[in-house]
């Protein structure tokens, strides 16, 4: 029985079409987004002309809209957009290709607008129109608008990307466009100002297979910077032109040495690779593990050696981590890994002196230690909640709380102190330190 009252299409059909109109009647009363839904739906059976009309009216009212639109009614407003999207997208796509682009480029240029008066912190706004733009390069090819007229809509839309919401536009739409619909958007786009280096002319350039385009947007001091050499050769690399790759990330080798930069360092890995240079490339994943304590370029250099010389490498490797001047990137790489009992050890030999606001560290790091090493997981865990007082983050509190619970718990499993302050001995000296924080000690005593 209770099977059949539960809330899915199914069941709801059984109601009857009747009963499901009045009660769709009765939802929506007071709702004027879920009225606005039902009139679509309505306007969609009737066909592609009478869902046009409507989307095409309620765009229009988006459009004047000057209203600041808060995150209390951010959710509205999403439905309404999906509404829109959905209707140009199902319905009209379906019938009538040419008329749902004609909508859905009008659908997009309200984003800027949209976006200006809307609070949208959850990124949830600026994703419907993101996914709208998907949908574009399939509609317009459906639709088979010559590639000089689609190049003229698209260009608006290039130079209406003040949220970037349309960083994707290029390439969703090349296919559609073709070489000569790009080259005809390279040429408005440059008409319009863009100077080399401007992203669309980079995504026109990529989308073209045009290399030689794409690296002689770039002059000497840009490609003295790490990430732009790096992502130059990337496309080098990729067209096979790893010799002439090397030289550029060559030209930025200085600028390397004083910043990390993991991209060209990642890059740089890769064309010696692609060069035949193995042992060059080695060394140069050993020494970005050295400097970072990056765990993934240790597993590639790993990987590459013969049978037991990784064990010894990773012994090594241990040592440099736990000699490394930076801790909690140590610690960061021992939890990783994982190695647990190195990862404990380097807790306790520092003591209390951890850095307490590191909570995305030392909080998954006493959480995997708490299974094997609770005096370690211990030592953290005070880390955090003393900072947590001592700074008056009151915010962190209720995690503060917690982490005094958890050393309770912690402390029935701990026989041997080490040195370290007794469970009982740091709550008293907490109390007396920080007793008057009233708000901390009601979340405890809760």
């Amino acid at each position: 029985m209770a099977a059949k009252r539960t809330l899915n299409s199914k069941n709801l059909e059984g109601l009857g079409a009747a009963v499901l109109a009045e009660l769709l009647i009765e939802v929506s009363a007071g709702s004027a987004v879920m009225q606005r839904r039902l009139r679509l739906a309505l306007a969609a059976a009737e066909g592609a002309g009478g869902a046009a009309q409507e989307v095409r009216k309620r765009l229009a009212a988006l459009a004047r809209a000057t209203t600041f639109v808060d995150s209390r009614k951010r959710k509205a407003l999403v439905l309404e957009l999906e509404a829109q999207h959905q209707a140009i997208a199902g319905p009209v796509a379906a019938v009538d290709p040419p008329l749902a682009l004609e909508l859905l480029l009008r659908f997009l240029e309200l984003a800027d607008g949209v976006l200006d008066r809307c609070s949208d912190s959850t990124g949830t706004v600026i994703g419907l129109f993101q996914r709208a733009v998907v949908d574009l390069g399939p509609l317009a090819s459906a639709a088979a608008v010559p590639a000089e007229a689609l190049a003229e809509q698209l260009l608006e839309l290039v130079f209406e990307n003040g949220h970037g919401q349309f960083d994707d536009l290029i390439p969703a739409v090349a296919d559609a466009l073709g070489d000569p619909g790009l080259r005809l958007l390279e040429q408005g786009c440059r008409e319009r100002g863009a100077c080399d280096g401007h992203p669309a002319l980079l995504q026109i350039a990529e989308c073209l297979g045009d290399v030689d385009g794409y690296v002689a947007q770039f002059d000497a001091k840009q490609l003295a910077w790490p990430p732009t050499a790096a992502d130059v050769a990337g496309h080098l690399l990729q067209a096979g032109r790893s010799q002439q790759a090397l030289a550029v990330l060559d030209g930025a080798a200085r600028a390397a040495a004083a910043w990390h930069s993991p991209e060209w360092d990642d890059t740089r890995i890769a064309v010696l690779e692609a060069l035949g240079r193995n042992d060059e490339a080695q060394q140069l994943r050993w020494a970005c593990f050295a400097k970072t304590l990056s765990a993934s370029h240790l597993r590639q250099h790993l990987k590459r050696l013969a049978a037991f010389e990784d064990v010894e490498a990773e012994e090594r490797a241990f040592a440099v981590a736990e000699d490394h001047p930076m801790r909690l990137l140590a610690l960061d790489f021992f939890v990783r890994w994982p190695a647990v009992a190195r990862a404990g050890r380097l807790v306790l030999a520092h003591g209390p002196d951890w850095d307490g606001e590191a909570y995305e560290i030392l909080a998954p790091a006493a959480e995997r230690l708490s299974a094997e090493q609770p005096l370690a997981a211990t030592v953290l865990l005070r880390s955090m909640l003393v900072f947590a007082l001592s700074t008056g983050r009151t915010k962190r509190y209720r995690h503060a709380a917690e982490h005094l619970g958890s050393c309770e718990l912690l402390a029935a499993r701990i026989d041997d102190w080490k040195g370290v302050e007794r469970h009982e001995s740091f709550v008293g000296r907490v109390r007396e330190a920080f007793g008057g924080r009233w708000s901390f000690w009601s979340l405890v005593e809760r």
